[in-house]
């Protein structure tokens, strides 16, 4: 049968309980998933709605059930590959489970995010995952929560906000690969991050609305401070958010004459561009320069030299926000719960001993 026919369209509950000889109501309880059938009533209403080539009625079911059988997820940057194989932890968990996923880029903007949220709402989704662009703003995800739907949030966890959230070890990690670079003898580091202030000035890590990048410079100050290279804030440089303004802080940082030893990228997108530019202007990593980035994205291990990266288990971030949310839909009614997920180190070619910088 052609499924796009108006035959196709047509065909109903009570279709279906006719051809396989049950009732109306036991046909809507196999074919909705609730209630108690015998084997054989649920194989013949299953052979009824093959060889019908039924259709359910999303809307009528969820009318029905109270359940849209979707969740929601915003995320700041899909073109980022870490949100990309965030996704797709999410999906695998969900389409296990029986739930379809809608997704929504919110381009790191908290008005976007909110609308993002109040379309989703609109749309009836069960649940949403959010990867929130901005902790100090997060009153439209407790009306969220106080609508009646989980939530759960990947990767940027919110201190004052007691739901289920999934995040790496970013601090501890941080404060690893500085203290490996110190060990190497540099003692000039750049941080760059996408994340920004109006005059695009670090201060205090207060000014950091993005939880994991929060944690991951408060890491890196604070071993700084331990080795006695004094103040540093000076060292973290924002707003690399688009490649060109990227390339512009790596230029600017590259061809200063107190210009950095080693460079630290919050993710993989900015290291992409600070090795390119490092090679543009005539830097060799590691010699010149040692290069250590976020994330292993695909591109890391293949350049010449490889760069050495921290592996965050990115799969795992979306797979375990998915698993807590599907939970809470299943009637976990636990208080928030927090799940910090190991990074790895993995050290290529890409950083060596500090250089000897004319003065």
């Amino acid at each position: 049968m052609d499924p796009n026919s108006p035959q196709t369209a047509s065909v109903t509950v009570a279709d279906v309980a006719r051809k396989a000889g049950v009732s109306k109501a036991t046909a809507a309880r196999v074919l909705g998933g609730y209630g108690t059938v015998s084997d054989r009533v649920r194989d013949a209403v299953t052979a009824a709605a093959r060889a019908l080539d039924y259709r359910p009625n999303e809307l009528a079911r969820s009318m029905t059930t109270g359940r849209s059988g979707t969740i929601g997820v915003v995320v700041g940057d899909i073109e980022n590959p870490f949100f990309s194989l965030a996704m797709r932890g999410i999906t695998d968990v969900a389409r296990q489970a029986g739930f379809t996923v809608i997704l929504i880029n919110s381009g790191e903007d908290v008005s976007a995010e909110k609308a993002a949220i109040r379309t989703l709402i609109a749309k009836r989704v069960d649940g949403l995952i959010v990867s929130p662009a901005k902790e100090t703003d997060v009153e439209h995800l407790r009306e969220v929560v106080g609508s009646g739907r989980p939530l759960a949030l990947l990767d940027r966890g919110i201190n004052a906000f007691e739901v289920d959230t999934v995040i790496a070890d970013d601090r501890q990690a941080a404060e690893g690969v500085t203290r490996q670079l110190i060990a190497l003898g540099h003692r000039h580091i750049a941080y760059l991050t996408a994340c920004d202030t109006p005059d695009h000035l670090f201060r205090t890590p207060g000014d950091i609305n993005t939880g994991s990048v929060r944690r991951r410079i408060e890491g890196f100050l604070s071993t700084c401070r331990e080795a006695g290279l004094g103040p540093v804030e000076h060292w973290i440089h924002m707003g690399a958010v688009i490649p060109e303004q990227t390339r512009q802080i790596a230029e600017r940082l590259l061809e200063a004459k107190d210009r950095p030893t080693a460079i630290i990228a919050s993710d993989s997108v900015i290291g992409l561009e600070v090795f390119k530019t490092s090679r543009t202007i005539g830097l060799a990593i590691p010699d010149d320069l040692s290069l250590i980035s976020f994330h292993d994205a695909d591109w890391t291990a293949v350049t010449s030299p490889p760069v050495t990266v921290v592996r965050q288990p990115v799969y795992q971030l979306g797979e375990m926000a998915a698993r807590l949310l599907v939970e809470r839909l299943n009637g976990f009614a636990g208080p928030g719960r927090e799940v910090v997920l190991q990074t790895e180190f993995v050290e290529r070619a890409s950083i060596s001993s500090a250089p000897s910088l004319p003065r």
